[in-house]
């Protein structure tokens, strides 16, 4: 399924996205409601995942990757997220570490890790929130500290996809804690499991099933100086931004599979469930919920396009991907709670999508960065870009 080089044309996204929805008809859909009520890993899918280059899929083909672009990309979210959302957080997670590395990584880094993390053979994340800190990533407090050829690192990081399943992850500590301002001091690293790094618990949560979300402590963990990313200090705090571009890209997509499953589920069930001898959907109450749920699907699909379109020109993109996060995640929340409404009680039991829908969309509104702080990074943006 993937295309010959990172110039591919319109027909080769067809095949991909023609590829991921033969997959999740024939691979997915019928297991996911399981696994996902069970809270089980899906180790079957992450598999199949890893045969259709899912873990490389942003990388360059001459790493191994798909090369596929940020537009592409997204979609191919969208398109699992309508299925089961938590498939792409392992992907995700996975690519964000790995984009670190073909962005700011030296050749050397590139060529030990970057085929490894395309195959899946080295599987992880990114290591950025901490029990104190989160959105204001200068707040971090784990350590690595200089120590002959390597780095010796202490700390703890919360909330971290893939880190029960995972075995590599990129880093973000403070090298230097008296660096003023705080990101001038902060340095990334590729660290591997082993003596030192430990998970001290599986998080549990109320949506978001089945993809394993834990805590990892590091013990006078030991890393060599040669997996600094970039080797040269100081540069993890825009490392790990230039990922988070990526990241709410990929939030927001998913948040627009989300908001169109509810929509679809609910266009549906209103042609199906009469009430008062007529469709619901003749309803007009029943009308202006699908109306609102549609206008608002479609306006996060095309903010969620524009911020891919900017990303994959290289441009600046903070403020696009922002806005494309901030109201595809608020929109996923009013789609599912609209969807459940309108499902009445099929739509608050297990045996239907819809709470699924419900317990995952707020998610969207935390992850890579709260929706409250996207709209300063939209706010101050706007003035930046538009001086006078």
């Amino acid at each position: 399924m993937a295309p010959k080089d990172s110039n591919y044309d319109a027909s080769d996204e067809a095949i991909v996205l023609d590829s991921i929805r033969k997959w999740l008809d024939r691979d997915v859909e019928p297991y996911a409601m399981e696994l996902e009520h069970s809270d089980t890993y899906p180790v079957e899918m992450v598999e199949q995942m890893k045969k259709m280059g899912l873990f490389g899929a942003t990388l360059d083909p001459e790493w191994g990757g798909l090369g596929l672009s940020a537009s592409t990309y997204a979609k191919v979210v969208t398109m699992i997220s309508e299925v089961w959302m938590s498939l792409t957080g392992i992907f995700n997670s996975h690519l964000m570490m790995a984009t670190a590395v073909q962005k700011f990584g030296t050749q050397e880094q590139k060529e030990r890790f970057l085929r490894r993390f395309a195959t899946g053979e080295l599987r992880g994340g990114t290591g950025l929130t901490e029990p104190d800190a989160g959105t204001d990533l200068q707040g971090i407090r784990t350590r690595a500290v200089r120590d002959g050829d390597g780095y010796i690192i202490n700390g703890t990081k919360t909330w971290i996809t893939n880190s029960i399943e995972g075995t590599c992850f990129a880093l973000l500590t403070k090298t230097d804690p008296s660096a003023d301002p705080p990101r001038k001091g902060m340095s990334m690293f590729i660290v591997e499991k082993g003596p030192g790094f430990e998970i001290s618990k599986r998080l549990v949560k109320i949506g978001y099933k089945g993809i394993d979300s834990g805590e990892m402590v590091f013990k006078d963990f030991r890393v060599p100086a040669d997996n600094l990313i970039g080797g040269e200090e100081g540069k993890g705090f825009y490392q790990a931004v230039g990922g988070l571009e990526l990241g709410r890209i990929n939030v927001a997509a998913r948040s627009v599979g989300i908001a169109k499953r509810a929509l679809d589920e609910s266009v549906r069930y209103s042609q199906e469930r009469k009430t008062f001898g007529k469709p619901i959907c003749q309803h007009q109450a029943i009308q202006l919920k699908l109306a609102d749920m549609a206008t608002r699907y479609e306006a996060s699909r095309l903010l969620v396009e524009q911020a891919a379109v900017a990303y994959d020109e290289g441009r600046r993109c903070d403020l696009e991907a922002g806005m494309a996060k901030y109201h595809a995640s608020e929109a996923a929340i009013e789609n599912a709670l609209e969807a459940m409404r309108i499902h009445g009680g099929y739509g608050y039991s297990k045996e239907f999508v819809i709470e699924r829908l419900y317990r995952d969309a707020p998610l969207m509104a935390i992850g890579e960065g709260t929706n409250e702080m996207q709209r300063v990074i939209i706010a101050r943006q706007l003035i930046d870009r538009n001086r006078i």
